[in-house]
């Protein structure tokens, strides 16, 4: 679709912040990308490939795949960036291209910055500027390349 930002993305329109951490024919995993602003590291951003605005409207195949990715990407954060928790979600409203963010909660976050948006506003929060970015999505995907099995 013309206007629709993750297609654009998709075909190379548009250049988000970090790199590829995982692509098939089905999903695209990156980082969120934030206008040049500051980064919450390892705030991923899985994406279904073809144009459909909600989970109920992918086919099998991309279900399969879209799940294998979401715990492939939430086992990774926790073992590679030690996350102690990942919160997901799915919302629709701003971008009617299905995609889901998974973001991890780090230790010692304190309790009253619990929670996917929460997480953002704790002032020791794990920010970075894109090659901080870059990095850790790097050391992700070779995580997972050298974990094939999972």
């Amino acid at each position: 679709m013309e206007d629709c930002f993750i297609c654009n993305k998709h075909v190379g329109n548009i250049q988000t912040s970090g790199a590829v951490i995982y692509e098939d024919e089905y999903v695209y995993v990156g980082h969120i990308d934030r206008n040049g602003n500051p980064n919450y590291l390892g705030h991923i951003m899985i994406d279904l490939k073809r144009h459909v605005p909600t989970l109920g409207d992918m086919n099998m195949e991309e279900a399969m795949a879209f799940g294998k990715a979401m715990a492939r990407m939430s086992r990774a954060l926790m073992e590679v960036e030690k996350a102690e928790h990942i919160y997901s979600y799915v919302t629709g409203h701003a971008v009617p291209h299905l995609h889901m963010h998974l973001v991890p909660r780090y230790p010692n976050t304190p309790k009253e910055f619990w929670g996917p948006f929460a997480v953002y506003d704790w002032s020791d929060a794990p920010f970075g500027d894109n090659n901080e970015v870059i990095t850790l999505c790097n050391r992700i995907k070779s995580h997972l390349e050298n974990n094939q099995s999972e």
